[in-house]
């Protein structure tokens, strides 16, 4: 499986304008292009964009992944916009001129929780739940897997917020164009990266117009839950089946691959790293769950990843490899670790349930 674009826009393309530019959906394509005619023959599964919400908001909205952009409430959904124009661009180019013969398939990340009300009694929380799985999982998934477009409640939920603020101009949230090609069927596949679940409930808004307030709902974590190296990543297995289980219900079943999932190491390195192990354990043992009992056509899970590497705005502090690289030796010298060595062990383990 390969990965076109992965947080790594070319200077010249963002001095360009980035993501933000309209042409960029057209240069992309040439670029997929590229790719399809030189690595065609052997690669069979693609993915254009990885987690094009982490692109969006975190780099144009929080401004805390490149370009390290501010703008609040309108560039993360041009930005998110633009991605999903470049992607179904890439994804009809193979359809027509490269799937006859490389006989591959295509696709786009999609990172996501599982997300659940804080209080399962309470509509405000429900609601808020709704919203959040609206920005988050459905902003891409939906277009792609359901109608070609956003989902209604979010652009409800913007557009509210937007004449609240006395917004006059057109819609934050940009309309697909029937000129070009159509968004809709762009995926060959489920691709999901998973790592943790939150807890939401009703409120964010926070007075300005922004991301935040559009959705209106704040995600918190369950005490009961352990927290691996950084603070974000709290270890919940059973909301990957859940999850899972939410995709096939929505989306209609297709064949998933979990593109990514791991544990975080920060501090003193431990080469047998327990908790790790663990994690896979538990963690592969849902998604078997998941295919065996509640039917979900899951082809294939990713681990992230091999190696430690540099874990963008964390650097080399967070260790996420099987292997560890150590990064003060100018050759990279690379242990397994235990996790390693019991990954190859769960993966030998679980694999007929995949193949069934």
């Amino acid at each position: 499986m390969v990965t076109l674009y992965h947080f790594d826009l070319p200077q010249a393309l963002q001095d360009q304008g980035g993501w933000k530019s309209a042409g960029i959906a057209t240069l992309f394509d040439s670029y997929a292009k590229f790719c399809f005619e030189t690595f065609g023959d052997r690669v069979k599964l693609w993915l254009t964009v990885n987690e094009p919400r982490v692109c969006a908001k975190m780099g144009h909205e929080d401004g805390i992944h490149a370009p390290g952009l501010k703008e609040l409430g309108t560039t993360a959904y041009l930005v998110g916009h633009n991605m999903l124009r470049a992607h179904a661009m890439a994804w009809h180019t193979y359809n027509s001129f490269y799937r006859p013969k490389q006989k591959g398939a295509v696709s786009l990340a999609i990172n996501s929780d599982w997300l659940e009300p804080l209080n399962p009694g309470c509509k405000e929380d429900i609601a808020a739940t709704e919203r959040d799985l609206a920005f988050t999982l459905q902003w891409f998934a939906w277009p792609v897997f359901v109608t070609g477009d956003y989902p209604e409640v979010m652009r409800s939920a913007i557009d509210t917020q937007s004449e609240k603020m006395g917004y006059s101009g057109s819609s934050r949230l940009p309309r697909f164009s029937k000129d070009e090609p159509a968004i809709l069927g762009t995926a060959d596949f489920f691709a999901l990266n998973y790592y943790t679940s939150r807890k939401v409930k009703a409120g964010g808004d926070c007075g300005q117009m922004c991301m935040r307030s559009d959705q209106n709902a704040e995600e918190v974590l369950d005490p009961s839950w352990p927290i691996s190296g950084v603070f974000w990543l709290a270890v919940v297995p059973t909301g990957l089946r859940k999850l899972l289980k939410y995709i096939k219900d929505t989306f209609n079943n297709p064949p998933v691959y979990i593109t990514e999932s791991g544990f975080s190491q920060v501090g003193p390195l431990q080469i047998k790293d327990v908790q790790r192990c663990e994690f896979y354990r538990d963690t592969i043992l849902e998604m078997a769950k998941a295919i065996e009992e509640d039917g979900v056509n899951v082809r294939g899970y990713f681990a992230w990843s091999l190696l430690d590497n540099f874990e963008w705005t964390d650097g080399y502090s967070v260790r996420f490899g099987l292997f560890h690289v150590d990064f003060s030796d100018a050759m990279r010298s690379r242990t397994i670790y235990m996790s390693g060595e019991e990954y190859a062990k769960i993966i030998i383990k679980h694999k007929s349930a995949i193949d069934n």
